[in-house]
């Protein structure tokens, strides 16, 4: 009798494998919390599209899920204080990729580059509990969703490792939404937050799904984080007044 289960040639990676291929300058495949899907990540751009099966050079998200990279960009785009505070939420609570414009003539670091184009920085923000141990050793990391060209992303480390080639380690680690259905998770969605602090939907995807329309998302967003608008310009208002009085 014939399986109606797809084969998995190889077994999941750990930890430690993830380092070498990380090390290598290789990318690995490393799941999310709920409701998003797999990832593929490295510490080469290139290395992430080679997984894909797409051009090498094609932009990719910078994973900016550590302080130091979050406090570099600080200095380089183009948002208020306050609207700067609300790209660190969107990024770190609501786990968002995000599309954030940088000012006129900033360069910045050379990791900057793959995540940048015509004025825009990609940064996806998720920073999962138990991916902790990986994440903390490597700060710049270029991220994308996981498939193949041409494939919905892996929604569970099966399909990953039944979709990606046998170089690209795969971690599996334990789901406390295991006993749904892959269809219950979903690449992120995309927001592009403007100069002026007004949110856009770029790209749907798992966070805006159960708002049906993408204004009723975009509502939802400012509803959620309008205190941290507020009391953000509120302090740098103080803070500017106490410089001009000499305080």
């Amino acid at each position: 009798m014939t399986s109606t289960e797809d084969p998995v040639s190889r077994p999941p990676a750990d930890f430690t494998l993830l380092r070498d291929a990380l090390a290598a300058g290789g990318a690995v495949v490393v799941p999310n919390p709920a409701p998003l899907t797999h990832v593929v990540t490295g510490t080469c751009s290139r290395a992430v599209n080679r997984a894909k099966g797409r051009d090498a050079d094609q932009p990719v998200a910078l994973w900016a899920h550590h302080p130091g990279i979050l406090d570099t960009l600080d200095e380089l785009w183009d948002l208020a204080p306050q609207h700067g505070a609300l790209a660190r939420r969107l990024l770190g609570e609501e786990h968002l990729t995000v599309l954030l414009p940088l000012r006129r003539g900033a360069e910045g670091p050379a990791w900057l580059a793959p995540a940048r184009k015509d004025g825009w920085v990609l940064l996806f923000g998720a920073r999962w509990q138990p991916l902790r141990p990986l994440l903390d050793e490597y700060p710049v990391l270029y991220v994308s969703s996981a498939n193949r060209t041409g494939h919905p992303p892996a929604a569970t480390a099966g399909e990953a490792l039944a979709m990606f080639p046998a170089t690209v380690p795969v971690l599996d680690l334990p789901q406390p939404d295991a006993g749904l259905n892959g269809t219950a998770r979903q690449a992120t969605t995309t927001v592009r937050l403007h100069p002026d602090g007004r949110p856009e939907l770029h790209r749907h995807g798992a966070q805006d799904r159960n708002h049906g329309r993408a204004d009723a998302y975009l509502r939802h967003l400012r509803a959620r984080y309008a205190a941290t608008t507020r009391q953000t310009a509120s302090a740098h208002t103080c803070v500017e007044s106490e410089k001009d009085s000499g305080g």
